[in-house]
């Protein structure tokens, strides 16, 4: 019940035990219904003490417990995680010179919160590909920089509602469906992320590598001249199959 939030399973187990009960259990007890080990028992009830999440009583010289409630459990959960969230933003962080090694990121989420984080921390320019339901998780940070006169360029694959002018839009075929999805984002100059699905699953690679920032900016504007190409001739190149064949294996 509480491995999830960073508690050992021995207490989630007590917790568990005091929890599912209307009413105090002495260690004797805790241990029949936790079966935590009568070795154990003493020195995780400590701990849970220690950690306000459980109670103590002493009536007739026995020492009895309840858990701390289901809602007020919560509370603490949620305040002890605002706490750690802000120790953590509070941390100093050593500037640090221009990396240029190529580092590899896994998951989806952390990709967003880095490719978030990368956004948020963008000075001078940025540029942002990836597909309509992807970049409108990213649009209110972006317009928020555009705004504040930092030049944005986005290449979209599907249509997406936004004020900022330089938006090349690829209106997909029913053969761009088998694209595989990706996300270019590079800020500054200096930076940039590149993510791809491998075996159904979102990996990254990010460098501030200068070559490979250029090659991927360029990359950038091979999207962008292929979608006004498309879109432009698009009855003349649609209708000549060879060329039709190519450009959908190109990848937006």
């Amino acid at each position: 019940m509480l491995q999830q939030f960073g508690f050992t399973q021995y207490e989630s187990q007590v917790y568990q035990s005091l929890i599912t009960v209307d009413q105090p259990l002495d260690a004797t007890s805790i241990v029949k219904r936790s079966k935590v080990p009568r070795s154990k028992v003493y020195e995780v009830l400590h701990r849970m003490i220690e950690k306000g999440i459980i109670l103590e009583t002493t009536i007739e010289k026995k020492r009895l417990y309840t858990a701390l409630p289901i809602d007020s459990m919560v509370e603490k959960l949620k305040a002890d995680f605002e706490m750690n969230v802000q120790q953590l933003r509070n941390t100093k962080v050593k500037e640090t010179p221009v990396d240029d090694r190529v580092w590899t990121l896994k998951d989806d989420q952390s990709i967003q919160a880095f490719m978030k984080d990368l956004l948020e921390n963008a000075e001078t320019s940025i540029f942002l590909s990836g597909w309509a339901d992807d970049i409108a998780k990213y649009l209110p940070i972006v317009e928020g920089k555009y705004r504040s006169g930092i030049p944005v360029n986005i290449h979209v694959i599907g249509e997406i509602k936004s004020a900022i002018p330089t938006i090349s839009t690829l209106v997909p075929d029913i053969e761009h469906e088998t694209l595989e999805r990706s996300r270019i984002l590079i800020v500054d100059n200096m930076e940039m992320l590149f993510a791809g699905i491998e075996d159904e699953k979102w990996q990254a690679i990010r460098t501030q590598s200068r070559p490979l920032v250029k090659f991927f900016t360029e990359f950038f504007y091979h999207d962008v001249a292929l979608t006004e190409i498309t879109e432009k001739y698009r009855d003349t190149v649609m209708r000549d199959k060879d060329i039709r064949e190519v450009l959908l294996k190109l990848r937006y």
